[in-house]
């Protein structure tokens, strides 16, 4: 208990990072920003949305009157095919490196109404086989292909339509490269590749698990940053996310419904986060030092008005947060795996 209650540090295997745990800040009282409440309803199709079926987007093209996914290269991309070099004279401080890339929407769902927990299972199979066709075509042009979707408004997504992002580079940006660093390291010195033997390390305390399967576990990492930040595992081997098998892509849809209804049900509200996929770089001709993963990243730290806010000691020092992962596990594993938007009022049916 004293490593779970009395402030401690934790490192990161991955990239080799610390995180301070102070889990007695959450006993201090609030009065910092509070959120505003979530706006009304959501339609299920809004006219003036740009990722809507047929509604024209921000860039001047149409959206064609799509009925499931639906993905398309972004208007506005932060990445180009063939960039500009900028007008910077390298030196030993002053340096840069050209990067080729494109950034690809992907629309989960024609309804502008729904986010991942809210679809049947069959339509997040839909995103989780959109995901894998965008990476096994960008792969073959580019070193990293990273999959995400910021969700909410606390994350900077100003369009509550369900989608993510696809964008494709020709470098490893910064953090995958650190973790492609510490488990390659961790393989020459043990033998084993990293996260699986992380994964059974895990299993066999129980305590940072909030669910599992036979082919996924979803749990709050060891030196998790973000109040209620989550890993999500596969139970084999698995270096990148085209190496799927078919039963897992089906299990991979069952267990982000369950995590992501898990998150709208801690505080009844829709869970703001950032999510992303990280594998093998695809010019890796040995990847057998990765192991895939997907990292969940939510904000909120009390209640869907209160998040956590990384300044002061943060910024400058290491990350620090206020409760430790074995209670935000605990919190999650009790949350309900009804979504509470289909959960009705006693003695009324479920609202849909």
């Amino acid at each position: 208990m004293l490593l779970q209650e009395a402030p401690h540090r934790r490192r990161n295997p991955l990239t080799g990072e610390w995180v301070l745990v102070s889990p007695q800040r959450m006993m201090r009282p609030w009065h910092g920003k509070v959120e505003p409440a979530a706006a009304g309803p959501v339609p299920r199709y809004d006219p003036d949305c740009y990722l809507c079926p047929g509604n024209l987007r921000a860039g001047g093209e149409r959206n064609p009157e799509y009925g499931g996914t639906y993905a398309f290269t972004n208007d506005f991309p932060a990445l180009l095919p063939e960039p500009r070099s900028p007008d910077v004279a390298p030196s030993r401080l002053l340096q840069y490196e050209e990067v080729r890339g494109t950034c690809r929407v992907i629309c989960f769902s024609p309804r502008h109404d729904l986010t991942l927990p809210e679809m049947p299972e069959d339509d997040v199979l839909a995103v989780v086989e959109l995901w894998l066709d965008e990476a096994r075509r960008l792969a073959a042009g580019f070193r990293w292909v990273q999959i995400f979707e910021n969700k909410g408004s606390l994350m900077g997504c100003s369009n509550p339509h369900p989608h993510g992002q696809v964008w494709a580079g020709s470098t490893l940006p910064g953090i995958p490269a650190l973790e492609d660093r510490h488990q390659q390291a961790y393989l020459r010195d043990y033998g084993r590749p990293m996260l699986p033997d992380y994964l059974a390390a895990e299993r066999n305390r129980g305590e940072r698990i909030i669910s599992g399967c036979d082919h996924w576990v979803a749990l709050v990492p060891f030196w998790a940053v973000w109040p209620f930040e989550t890993l999500l595992l596969p139970a084999r081997h698995v270096p990148r996310i085209t190496d799927l098998l078919p039963e897992e892509r089906r299990s991979l849809a069952s267990m982000l419904r369950l995590l992501l209804t898990k998150y709208d049900n801690l505080f009844e509200a829709s869970f703001p986060y950032t999510m992303g996929w990280h594998g093998a770089p695809f010019d890796d001709s040995d990847p057998s030092h990765w192991q895939l993963h997907a990292h969940f990243f939510p904000p909120l730290l009390r209640s869907p008005s209160i998040r956590k806010f990384m300044v002061g000691y943060e910024m400058l020092g290491e990350p620090q947060r206020d409760l430790t992962p074995e209670s935000a596990a605990a919190r999650l594993r009790q949350a309900p795996p009804v979504h509470c938007r289909l959960r009705g009022p006693a003695g009324e049916p479920p609202r849909r």
